[in-house]
């Protein structure tokens, strides 16, 4: 731990971009010096849609010499939002990677996306980060889509440490943003500064740590360090001893010292902050604001004292030939890496990796595992957003972009071909939104088909399909403004004019009522071998979960119950693939069938004609026949609806919601407006942005948060007046 800077009493400035202000924690370990992989960090920025993420983002930039300039994200002129729809729009679509450099250590930062419609992005970023910034607006706090971000932190179990930004705002509070920190994320936060001077006169922080003041003057770069002022010493004081007590109460070394000195020193509190946040059982929590470059050096500090570096965290996990294997972060060991971005340039396929092991040089021959096949490395770039910088290698924990790759995909496993590794891949939600596209002009169809297969294979979470029925192409997204994007690239990047129609929501089906007993025998004789395979099933509802609040379960669950060996085990699995199988359209309408559970109760086998492909057709079959005699109903994706507006458009806010089906759970007045959080089947809400500015004066805004599925009205079907069907 870099704990001897924590007893200097020099101030030091930032007058030189790159230069720590030592302003918060610990000196550099010894090992950071031996272990080329301990003086990197590999952080995302994580936030609510404009909470301020790139703006922090810029300014990091700027203090640590990457940029000689401040990007405004009001002005167009960021770095991380380079792409033209994200100047536009003023807000952050894609995961844009950058790298600086911070007291000796190299810092890889991905700026992600704080739009729901965008969360895909979210999650292949957590997937290679070993650390994240969660950063929250000081006025509204924790807020639909950060609380969102966080449980997907947890989900992928990376350390996090939080920034208050916006402690200039009128309304701002430190000590509400942390209640909500502890109240809606169950966290312990752990705050470790004071603000000093509050709204419009915030200027700087005390650092409880060292009980310091750090104060940024006004049209300066600078930090000046100096003493808390007298105004504040009573209440530094306050909150240094009830820091100390929290990280006692957590933390088995700060205990020890508490009960022997009634106190906890500065350099056994970073380390026990440093122990906490890596664990996850505390979040530090920082403040500032970062549009007007106040506390942007001691989360920088912070990022480097509290974080973990690649070799901090567990090695990779991988499977080989049906084995587990592991591959820690040793620039020696055999090379082993994930793709999790691709995306096109007009200077070739960029496919962005995370290096877990080994090392990659230019030229190199790597097996892409997941393809299986190999590829050739032209060249290793450091990537700034748009800009990059060539490299000769990339070696263990480093984030860098390759180009030469012709096939590999978002979630592909790259590695040495004589150590073949396949690492678990990033999850990609399924899209719940679609539209029709088509090309104006008939001649442009091709380009079109070529245009979106490159969509496709930059986003995963977009799926194009062919409607076997009108024989249209259909775009599947995770939004409404997830597809308006897409699109809009298409015509941009392209240079093709396509008519789009009305979007239309991902329908399920689910069971309403089972069936048991369910018998089916599938027997084919042709000539020549023959297929017999004979499976009793029972189709049940699976219960909702907890707190669903009228949302119905979603998933699938089969389980066998069959006794003396009437079925082998090769056949039960067989008979859950075409169960699975069965699954992609329902009796109803046709839509995809969830939340059920399917019970293999009995069957029976031919000594010579049955076989895994009967059985698997049986199961396809029965569970088909089944859920036609079971009672359905049709599924609608219903999402949680944040409203933000004036105290005098609560009202024609709140009957528009009502009109939409929309279910009010709540609402909070802060500062001239009041928050309305309300719960509205997604087909309802399109073209409610427009709606509401009209009913606004263009004042209210809205955010929109995924909270699962609930019947549709009048949508139940019939079924077995028994509960017992069979043939």
């Amino acid at each position: 731990m870099r704990t001897d800077l924590h007893l200097q009493n020099t101030v030091t400035t930032t007058s030189d971009a790159g230069r720590r202000t030592d302003a918060t924690a610990a000196a550099p370990r010894s090992a950071d010096r031996a272990d080329p992989t301990a003086a990197v960090r590999n952080l995302g920025i994580l936030a609510h849609v404009d909470a301020g993420k790139t703006t922090v983002t810029e300014r990091i930039l700027y203090l640590t010499g990457t940029t000689h300039k401040r990007g405004e994200v009001h002005d167009g002129t960021t770095v991380t939002d380079f792409d033209s729809q994200e100047r536009d729009r003023g807000i952050t679509i894609f995961a844009a990677a950058v790298s600086c450099t911070w007291d000796g250590h190299h810092v890889n930062l991905i700026d992600t996306p704080g739009h729901v419609d965008f969360a895909d992005e979210v999650v292949r970023s957590l997937r290679v980060l070993d650390g994240a910034v969660a950063v929250f607006d000081a006025v509204a706090g924790v807020e639909p889509q950060s609380e969102s971000v966080w449980r997907l932190a947890d989900r992928f179990g990376v350390p996090r440490i939080a920034f208050v930004n916006k402690l200039d705002r009128a309304g701002a509070d430190l000590d509400t943003a942390v209640a909500s920190i502890r109240a809606r994320l169950h966290p312990a936060p752990l705050a470790v500064q004071l603000p000093i001077g509050s709204e419009d006169g915030f200027t700087g922080v005390v650092d409880l740590l060292r009980m310091r003041a750090l104060v940024w003057p006004d049209g300066g770069d600078a930090v000046e360090e100096g003493p808390v002022p007298d105004a504040l010493r009573e209440e530094a004081a306050t909150r240094r001893r009830a820091l100390e007590e929290a990280v006692a109460e957590l933390h088995p070394g700060a205990l020890e010292e508490y009960c022997a000195r009634a106190s906890v020193s500065a350099p056994t509190l970073a380390a026990a902050l440093r122990d906490l946040t890596r664990s996850g059982e505390a979040v530090v929590v920082l403040c500032g604001s970062a549009y007007r470059n106040r506390g942007i050096e001691p989360l920088l500090d912070a990022v480097v004292a509290y974080l973990p570096s690649p070799s901090d965290v567990p090695a990779v996990r991988g499977t080989h030939d049906g084995s587990e294997q592991e591959r820690a972060a040793d620039p020696e060991a055999p090379f082993a890496a994930l793709a999790f971005k691709v995306n096109a340039t007009a200077t070739g396929r960029l496919t962005h990796l995370r290096v877990y092991s080994g090392t990659i040089r230019k030229g190199e021959t790597v097996w892409d595992a997941t393809a299986g096949r190999t590829e050739r490395v032209g060249r290793i770039l450091r990537v700034r957003a748009d800009r990059h910088a060539q490299l000769d290698r990339a070696v263990a924990g480093d984030i860098v972009a390759v180009v030469g790759l012709k096939s590999a995909r978002a979630g592909a496993t790259l590695c040495a071909p004589d150590a073949p590794l396949v690492l678990e891949p990033p999850t990609t939600a399924e899209p719940v939104v679609s539209v029709a596209v088509e090309a104006r002009a008939s001649t442009d169809t091709e380009r079109l088909v070529s245009a979106l297969a490159r969509l496709v294979e930059e986003d995963p979470s977009l799926v194009v399909r062919t409607d076997p029925e009108t024989g249209q192409t259909v775009l599947s997204g995770m939004g409404e403004l997830h597809l308006e994007v897409a699109v809009e690239k298409i015509r941009r990047a392209h240079g093709l004019d396509a008519r789009v129609g009305r979007p239309r929501v991902g329908y399920r089906e689910t069971v309403v009522r089972g069936v048991s007993g369910f018998v089916h025998r599938h027997v084919k004789q042709d000539g020549g071998a023959g297929q017999f395979a004979h499976v009793v099933l029972d189709v049940e509802p699976l219960p909702a979960p907890e707190g669903a609040d009228g949302g119905s379960a979603t998933g699938f669950e089969f389980r066998s119950a069959v006794v003396g060996g009437r079925v082998p085990q090769e056949y039960v699995r067989a008979v859950e693939a075409g169960c699975r199988d069965a699954l992609a359209e329902g009796p109803s309408e046709g839509h995809p069938v969830t939340g059920l559970r399917v019970v293999l109760t009995d069957g029976a086998t031919h000594a010579k004609d049955s076989s895994d492909l009967a059985f698997r057709t049986a199961g396809r079959m029965a569970l088909r026949d089944a859920l036609r005699v079971c009672a359905t109903a049709v599924l609608e994706p219903v999402v949680e609806v944040t409203v933000t507006v004036p105290e005098e458009s609560v009202g024609g806010v709140l009957g528009d919601l009502a009109a939409r089906r929309g279910r009010v759970s709540g609402s909070v007045a802060r500062a001239g407006t009041v928050v309305v959080t309300a719960t509205v089947p997604l087909a309802e809400l399109f073209g409610y942005a427009t709606r509401l500015r009209s009913r606004t004066q263009g004042r209210g805004v809205f955010t929109t948060r995924p909270t699962g599925y609930a019947p549709a009205p009048g949508t139940a079907s019939g079924g077995a007046s028994d509960g017992t069907r069979g043939r």
